[in-house]
């Protein structure tokens, strides 16, 4: 399953929105890969196994599932999500790309790729729909949080 939606941050016709920077978005999205448990919701906890200059490797665990995967940074453009298979958990990408088409005009674009394991077959039409809305519902959700962080000056 490919699925793709975009959420606008700064809303010039909106006085009731507090605009972003793309600093403030950047390192919001950074803190999502490196504090999870701040933005996932059933998360129990988790652990930076690996980091580098632009990637972590994370262990991930939502009760008795562990899902590893692996973060990615294009610095203040896009932060990519390399999940792999575990047990019924198919292998996903995931990749929030910032877009400003133009100056202080921010957006978030999530991009999302789920393959059932040894398979290209897509799933059923409930189930694919039933992820989309939870994907929508959890990236609106991350950005609402980054909000929220912005406003406590934790991200500068």
């Amino acid at each position: 399953m490919r699925f793709s939606h975009l959420i606008q941050i700064n809303d010039p016709l909106n006085p009731l929105i507090d605009p972003l920077s793309r600093e403030q978005l950047w390192r919001g999205l950074v803190l999502r890969a490196e504090n999870p448990l701040l933005f996932v919701l059933g998360l129990d906890s988790f652990e930076v196994v690996e980091r580098w200059e632009n990637e972590l490797r994370r262990v991930l665990r939502f009760g008795s599932l562990r899902l590893r995967d692996r973060v990615s940074f294009s610095p203040m453009r896009q932060v990519c999500y390399a999940i792999e298979a575990a047990g019924e958990s198919p292998a996903a990408t995931l990749a929030m790309t910032i877009e400003e088409p133009m100056a202080g005009q921010l957006f978030v674009r999530f991009d999302y790729e789920t393959l059932s394991a040894g398979t290209t077959e897509s799933p059923d039409e409930l189930y694919s729909s039933f992820a989309k809305q939870a994907y929508v519902e959890a990236d609106i959700d991350t950005i609402s949080t980054i909000r929220r962080l912005a406003q406590t000056d934790t991200l500068g």
